[in-house]
């Protein structure tokens, strides 16, 4: 990987990279409650397993997609044993460049009859 990555040299994105970017794209989320945000944006079709998850996670860190996040909840809230994760400005552009290549995958998919013009 290079020194500078732009965000396309990161694509196509793996499955689960993706969903955790969208998962910690609008609040920071421990691992367990990325997991179950995941699960619940996708109506349980996709189900990360507590190792690709942290896998991942060790990855996206050092990709600079994902930063783990100081900030915490009230400690009544919390468990201290957790590590809570939001996007970087990096992961977010990595998120987007994403969402406009599968676009264009569906532009041809429509284009070709392969998939209905609305989905």
């Amino acid at each position: 990987m290079p020194d500078d990555p732009t965000p396309e040299s990161l694509l196509p994105l793996p499955a689960a990279t993706f969903h955790i970017l969208l998962a910690v794209a609008d609040e920071d989320r421990h691992g367990y409650a990325i997991i179950q945000e995941v699960a619940a944006r996708t109506a349980g079709e996709v189900r990360l397993s507590a190792g690709t998850l942290y896998r991942s996670i060790q990855r996206m860190v050092e990709q600079d997609l994902i930063s783990e996040s100081a900030a915490r909840p009230a400690p009544e809230l919390d468990d201290e044993r957790r590590r809570y994760y939001g996007i970087t400005d990096f992961g977010r552009a990595v998120a987007g460049a994403e969402v406009q290549r599968l676009q264009g995958l569906l532009r041809i998919a429509r284009a070709t009859g392969v998939t209905p013009r609305r989905v």
